[in-house]
């Protein structure tokens, strides 16, 4: 996602360095925009280094309509500290500076204020004026004007921390994907021998997880086909189907897909199961050993690249141990998919059953996108902000 931070002169403009650090960590682009009072607090140097972007705060300086240019670069616009001021500005439809400029251009794209005031201003008859009318426009207020308690906010018109405006940007609530539909499949499969025995892998579904929540949390509606796991997710955008077998997840994931704007498929799928399955435990045969006659299975990925529309979005996962990168991109054009994500059993601290991962994105066009370790939800947030920028 790409996120513009715009900087008010508060005392709290301080805690913006920490802001945009997290929004960076998280994987997502970000561009600060600051009022000239707010260059009191903090200085453009610090600003600009820590988003590794140029800072916009000059209305006049940069010789063209940097704020319609932001406006279509950002998918959202986030305002902390938001003073009294740059509230009653918005409020009023006065645009006399580059921030509250772009603030005016920025209709039609989320906005998030994080409050931050003296009490007694912030109690003021007409701070409460403005900020209703700014929240019926839509304008998400973030601290004080959802109650103190609720955001951890200890302090009447204090400005909430970098961590809980950050989670509520990452969370992106009807940002980003509101009203796309997406499908995630996650975890092993088993394959049955007999009444008590299966064949498996060692995925706990950890990344599927991580990837239904964060889409979840984009806005979306997932759709998260999982084979045998102990985790669980909580998230009214998140319908869980439990499955066991491989041809019982292809079932599922092409009757959902159709209607889909997209899928990332991170199961460990088995590529194999026992030709015939005993209804009953198999009792050893002496000293012979047990012989298996594997078939294989459908090929979840490989069809949903036969389905896909123009439009739809399809985004698989290569675990590789040998020649990675050649193997995944080959597997990317075998299956018509639009992007892969490779990762590597040689990669120490990714892989299977693990809470961190390193990843590579390959995109279609052949351009790569290579992560550091991270946790497996900053993994997850990479890869959505990659496939649908």
């Amino acid at each position: 996602m790409k996120v513009v931070v715009g900087i008010t002169g508060g005392i709290a403009a301080y805690k913006v360095p920490e802001l945009v650090r997290l929004l960076k960590k998280a994987g997502h682009e970000v561009r600060c925009a600051a009022t000239e009072h707010a260059l009191e607090f903090v200085t453009r140097v610090t600003l600009e280094t820590v988003s590794e972007n140029p800072l916009y705060c000059d209305l006049f300086a940069s010789g063209h309509t940097e704020h319609i240019s932001l406006k279509d670069w950002g998918d959202v616009l986030v305002v902390a500290p938001a003073t009294a001021n740059i509230i009653g500005k918005v409020a009023s439809g006065i645009a006399d500076d580059a921030l509250s400029t772009l603030l005016l251009a920025f209709s039609g794209k989320p906005v998030i204020m994080a409050p931050a005031m003296n009490s007694l201003m912030w109690a003021h008859p007409a701070v409460q004026r403005n900020i209703s009318t700014l929240k019926s426009w839509g304008i998400r207020m973030v601290g004080p004007a959802e109650g103190e308690l609720a955001c951890g906010v200890s302090g009447v018109g204090r400005m909430a921390e970098p961590e809980q405006i950050a989670a509520v940007i990452c969370q992106g609530e009807g940002l980003m994907m509101k009203g796309e539909r997406w499908l995630v499949t996650a975890g092993p499969t088993y394959e049955r021998i007999d009444s008590v025995r299966f064949i498996g892998n060692y995925s706990s579904g950890k990344m599927g997880f991580a990837l239904a929540q964060a889409l979840a949390d984009a806005g979306a509606e997932v759709e998260l086909i999982t084979g045998p796991t102990s985790l669980k997710i909580d998230h009214p955008r998140v319908k869980v189907t439990r499955i066991e077998s491989a041809r019982e997840m292809y079932a599922a994931a092409t009757e959902v897909f159709p209607q889909c704007n997209g899928a990332i498929l991170s199961a460990a799928v088995a590529d194999y199961r026992p030709s015939e399955c005993a209804d009953h435990k198999l009792k050893k045969n002496g000293d012979e050993g047990m012989h298996l006659d594997l078939v294989q299975n459908p090929d979840i990925l490989a069809t949903l690249g036969r389905m896909k529309k123009e439009g739809q979005t399809l985004v698989g996962f290569a675990l590789e141990t040998d020649n990675e990168e050649a193997n995944a991109q080959r597997k990317l054009e075998k299956k018509n998919l639009n992007y892969i994500v490779l990762n590597s059993l040689r990669d120490k601290g990714a892989g299977f059953g693990v809470d961190t991962n390193k990843v590579t994105i390959i995109s279609r066009d052949g351009s790569y996108k290579e992560s550091p370790l991270m946790s497996k939800q900053e993994v997850a947030r990479l890869i959505i902000n990659t496939v649908t920028s």
